[in-house]
Protein backbone atom coordinates (compact mmCIF):
# COMPACT_ATOMS: atom_id res chain seq x y z
CA UNK A 1 0.00 0.00 0.00
CA UNK A 2 1.47 3.41 -0.96
CA UNK A 3 1.99 5.66 2.05
CA UNK A 4 3.15 9.20 2.65
CA UNK A 5 5.05 10.66 5.57
CA UNK A 6 4.10 13.99 7.02
CA UNK A 7 5.85 16.31 9.44
CA UNK A 8 3.72 17.31 12.42
CA UNK A 9 4.11 20.23 14.86
CA UNK A 10 6.27 19.70 17.97
CA UNK A 11 3.22 19.81 20.24
CA UNK A 12 1.96 16.59 18.68
CA UNK A 13 4.52 14.74 20.78
CA UNK A 14 2.41 15.54 23.84
CA UNK A 15 -0.80 14.69 22.00
CA UNK A 16 0.52 11.21 21.17
CA UNK A 17 0.49 10.52 24.91
CA UNK A 18 -2.93 12.10 25.42
CA UNK A 19 -4.44 10.06 22.59
CA UNK A 20 -2.74 6.89 23.83
CA UNK A 21 -4.31 7.41 27.25
CA UNK A 22 -7.72 7.89 25.61
CA UNK A 23 -7.19 4.64 23.74
CA UNK A 24 -6.20 2.93 26.98
CA UNK A 25 -9.39 4.14 28.70
CA UNK A 26 -11.55 2.40 26.11
CA UNK A 27 -10.62 -0.99 27.52
CA UNK A 28 -8.10 -0.63 30.37
CA UNK A 29 -8.40 -4.18 31.65
CA UNK A 30 -7.40 -5.89 28.40
CA UNK A 31 -4.52 -3.44 27.87
CA UNK A 32 -3.22 -4.20 31.36
CA UNK A 33 -3.49 -7.93 30.71
CA UNK A 34 -1.71 -7.70 27.35
CA UNK A 35 1.14 -5.70 28.83
CA UNK A 36 1.39 -8.03 31.80
CA UNK A 37 1.82 -10.92 29.36
CA UNK A 38 4.49 -8.93 27.51
CA UNK A 39 6.38 -8.27 30.73
CA UNK A 40 6.11 -11.93 31.71
CA UNK A 41 7.46 -13.05 28.33
CA UNK A 42 10.34 -10.62 28.61
CA UNK A 43 11.11 -11.81 32.14
CA UNK A 44 11.11 -15.45 31.06
CA UNK A 45 13.36 -14.78 28.08
CA UNK A 46 15.67 -12.80 30.35
CA UNK A 47 16.20 -15.94 32.42
CA UNK A 48 17.66 -17.75 29.40
CA UNK A 49 21.44 -17.17 29.35
CA UNK A 50 22.70 -15.22 26.29
CA UNK A 51 20.13 -16.56 23.80
CA UNK A 52 17.24 -15.12 25.78
CA UNK A 53 18.19 -11.51 25.11
CA UNK A 54 18.68 -12.29 21.41
CA UNK A 55 15.26 -13.92 21.23
CA UNK A 56 13.71 -10.92 22.96
CA UNK A 57 14.99 -8.58 20.26
CA UNK A 58 13.77 -10.89 17.48
CA UNK A 59 10.32 -11.46 18.96
CA UNK A 60 9.59 -7.97 20.28
CA UNK A 61 8.43 -6.57 16.88
CA UNK A 62 6.02 -9.52 16.51
CA UNK A 63 4.31 -8.81 19.82
CA UNK A 64 4.34 -5.05 19.28
CA UNK A 65 2.79 -5.50 15.84
CA UNK A 66 -0.02 -7.43 17.51
CA UNK A 67 -0.58 -4.49 19.86
CA UNK A 68 -0.70 -2.16 16.84
CA UNK A 69 -3.36 -4.35 15.24
CA UNK A 70 -5.36 -4.32 18.47
CA UNK A 71 -5.23 -0.50 18.49
CA UNK A 72 -6.54 -0.25 14.95
CA UNK A 73 -9.32 -2.78 15.59
CA UNK A 74 -10.38 -0.96 18.76
CA UNK A 75 -10.49 2.40 16.98
CA UNK A 76 -12.61 0.93 14.19
CA UNK A 77 -15.16 -0.30 16.71
CA UNK A 78 -13.97 -3.89 17.04
CA UNK A 79 -13.05 -5.87 20.11
CA UNK A 80 -9.56 -6.75 21.28
CA UNK A 81 -8.52 -9.99 22.88
CA UNK A 82 -5.45 -11.87 24.03
CA UNK A 83 -5.07 -13.37 20.55
CA UNK A 84 -4.16 -9.94 19.16
CA UNK A 85 -0.81 -10.20 20.89
CA UNK A 86 0.12 -13.16 18.70
CA UNK A 87 -1.25 -11.83 15.39
CA UNK A 88 2.27 -11.21 14.14
CA UNK A 89 2.97 -14.95 14.27
CA UNK A 90 0.29 -15.47 11.62
CA UNK A 91 0.97 -12.54 9.30
CA UNK A 92 4.22 -11.04 7.95
CA UNK A 93 6.22 -12.91 10.58
CA UNK A 94 9.48 -13.08 8.64
CA UNK A 95 9.39 -9.33 7.96
CA UNK A 96 8.81 -8.59 11.63
CA UNK A 97 11.72 -10.85 12.55
CA UNK A 98 13.81 -8.88 10.04
CA UNK A 99 13.04 -5.72 11.97
CA UNK A 100 14.06 -7.43 15.19
CA UNK A 101 17.24 -8.72 13.58
CA UNK A 102 18.27 -5.25 12.45
CA UNK A 103 17.62 -3.94 15.95
CA UNK A 104 19.66 -6.76 17.46
CA UNK A 105 22.63 -6.32 15.12
CA UNK A 106 22.55 -2.57 15.66
CA UNK A 107 22.58 -3.01 19.43
CA UNK A 108 25.47 -5.46 19.29
CA UNK A 109 27.53 -3.14 17.08
CA UNK A 110 26.81 -0.08 19.23
CA UNK A 111 27.56 -1.93 22.47
CA UNK A 112 30.80 -3.32 21.06
CA UNK A 113 31.90 0.12 19.91
CA UNK A 114 31.00 1.69 23.24
CA UNK A 115 32.97 -0.90 25.22
CA UNK A 116 35.90 -0.60 22.84
CA UNK A 117 36.08 3.17 23.27
CA UNK A 118 35.39 3.03 27.00
CA UNK A 119 38.19 0.60 27.68
CA UNK A 120 38.53 -1.95 30.49
CA UNK A 121 37.01 0.34 33.12
CA UNK A 122 33.72 0.63 31.24
CA UNK A 123 33.81 -3.08 30.47
CA UNK A 124 33.98 -3.82 34.19
CA UNK A 125 31.01 -1.56 34.86
CA UNK A 126 29.04 -3.25 32.06
CA UNK A 127 29.73 -6.63 33.64
CA UNK A 128 28.33 -5.44 36.95
CA UNK A 129 31.67 -5.10 38.67
CA UNK A 130 32.02 -1.68 40.35
CA UNK A 131 35.31 0.16 40.17
CA UNK A 132 37.56 -0.44 43.15
CA UNK A 133 38.03 3.29 43.78
CA UNK A 134 35.98 5.66 41.58
CA UNK A 135 37.81 8.67 43.05
CA UNK A 136 41.09 7.31 41.74
CA UNK A 137 39.92 7.24 38.13
CA UNK A 138 42.10 9.46 35.97
CA UNK A 139 40.62 12.37 33.99
CA UNK A 140 41.65 10.59 30.77
CA UNK A 141 39.61 7.53 31.78
CA UNK A 142 36.57 9.64 32.67
CA UNK A 143 36.81 11.46 29.34
CA UNK A 144 37.08 8.16 27.50
CA UNK A 145 34.02 6.73 29.25
CA UNK A 146 32.06 9.93 28.59
CA UNK A 147 33.04 9.83 24.91
CA UNK A 148 31.95 6.18 24.71
CA UNK A 149 28.55 7.02 26.18
CA UNK A 150 28.06 9.99 23.86
CA UNK A 151 29.00 7.95 20.79
CA UNK A 152 26.66 5.12 21.75
CA UNK A 153 23.81 7.57 22.39
CA UNK A 154 24.31 9.32 19.04
CA UNK A 155 24.21 5.94 17.27
CA UNK A 156 21.31 4.51 19.25
CA UNK A 157 19.00 7.45 18.46
CA UNK A 158 18.73 6.70 14.70
CA UNK A 159 18.45 2.98 15.48
CA UNK A 160 15.54 3.63 17.83
CA UNK A 161 13.83 5.83 15.23
CA UNK A 162 14.36 3.16 12.59
CA UNK A 163 12.46 0.53 14.55
CA UNK A 164 9.84 2.74 16.23
CA UNK A 165 7.24 2.68 13.45
CA UNK A 166 8.40 -0.53 11.81
CA UNK A 167 6.07 -3.09 13.49
CA UNK A 168 3.00 -1.04 12.55
CA UNK A 169 4.25 -0.49 8.99
CA UNK A 170 4.88 -4.20 8.48
CA UNK A 171 1.60 -5.51 9.88
CA UNK A 172 -0.83 -2.67 9.16
CA UNK A 173 0.61 -1.48 5.82
CA UNK A 174 2.15 -4.75 4.59
CA UNK A 175 5.57 -3.17 4.12
CA UNK A 176 8.69 -5.29 3.76
CA UNK A 177 10.94 -5.29 6.82
CA UNK A 178 13.83 -3.26 5.40
CA UNK A 179 11.46 -0.87 3.64
CA UNK A 180 9.60 -0.31 6.91
CA UNK A 181 12.88 0.43 8.67
CA UNK A 182 13.82 3.05 6.08
CA UNK A 183 10.38 4.67 6.23
CA UNK A 184 10.49 4.68 10.03
CA UNK A 185 13.90 6.36 10.10
CA UNK A 186 12.84 9.02 7.58
CA UNK A 187 9.65 9.70 9.53
CA UNK A 188 11.59 9.93 12.78
CA UNK A 189 14.11 12.41 11.38
CA UNK A 190 11.34 14.55 9.87
CA UNK A 191 9.56 14.61 13.22
CA UNK A 192 12.52 14.91 15.55
CA UNK A 193 10.99 17.89 17.40
CA UNK A 194 7.74 16.06 18.27
CA UNK A 195 9.86 13.12 19.39
CA UNK A 196 11.90 15.45 21.60
CA UNK A 197 8.73 16.78 23.24
CA UNK A 198 7.43 13.23 23.58
CA UNK A 199 10.67 12.06 25.20
CA UNK A 200 10.73 14.91 27.70
CA UNK A 201 7.09 14.47 28.73
CA UNK A 202 7.31 10.67 28.93
CA UNK A 203 10.47 10.98 31.06
CA UNK A 204 8.71 13.29 33.51
CA UNK A 205 5.76 10.92 33.65
CA UNK A 206 8.14 8.03 34.28
CA UNK A 207 9.64 9.83 37.28
CA UNK A 208 6.14 10.44 38.63
CA UNK A 209 5.18 6.82 37.94
CA UNK A 210 7.92 5.40 40.14
CA UNK A 211 6.84 7.55 43.11
CA UNK A 212 5.94 5.82 45.32
CA UNK A 213 7.07 2.22 44.94
CA UNK A 214 6.70 2.20 41.14
CA UNK A 215 2.93 1.74 41.31
CA UNK A 216 2.38 4.20 38.46
CA UNK A 217 4.32 1.96 36.08
CA UNK A 218 1.17 -0.16 35.82
CA UNK A 219 -0.36 2.73 33.89
CA UNK A 220 2.76 4.28 32.38
CA UNK A 221 3.95 1.17 30.52
CA UNK A 222 0.77 0.33 28.54
CA UNK A 223 0.17 3.97 27.66
CA UNK A 224 3.73 4.36 26.34
CA UNK A 225 3.33 1.22 24.23
CA UNK A 226 0.14 2.67 22.76
CA UNK A 227 2.00 5.85 21.77
CA UNK A 228 3.75 3.77 19.13
CA UNK A 229 0.36 3.50 17.44
CA UNK A 230 -0.87 7.06 18.01
CA UNK A 231 2.38 8.49 16.64
CA UNK A 232 2.26 6.11 13.66
CA UNK A 233 -1.33 7.09 12.88
CA UNK A 234 -0.38 10.77 13.08
CA UNK A 235 2.72 10.62 10.88
CA UNK A 236 1.84 8.03 8.23
CA UNK A 237 -1.03 8.58 5.84
CA UNK A 238 -2.22 6.06 3.27
CA UNK A 239 -1.73 7.59 -0.14
CA UNK A 240 -4.78 7.69 -2.35
CA UNK A 241 -4.47 5.57 -5.48
CA UNK A 242 -3.71 7.48 -8.65
CA UNK A 243 -6.76 8.41 -10.68
CA UNK A 244 -7.23 6.30 -13.78
CA UNK A 245 -7.46 8.26 -17.02
CA UNK A 246 -10.91 8.32 -18.56
CA UNK A 247 -11.40 6.38 -21.74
Amino acid sequence: MPISIRSVPPGRGWQWIVEAFALFRKNPLIWLVLNLILVAIGWLLGKVPVAGSYMLYLLAPIFLAGIMMACRDLESGGDIEIGHLFRGFRQNTSQLVTVGGVHLVGQVVISGLMLSIGGPELQEIAQGRPMEDPAAVSPETRDRILLALLVSLSLYLPLALAVWFSPALVLLDNQQGFRAIVFSLIAGVRNILPFLVYSLVSSVLLVLAVIPFGIGLVLWLPVMVLTMYTSYRDVFVAAAPAAQPKA
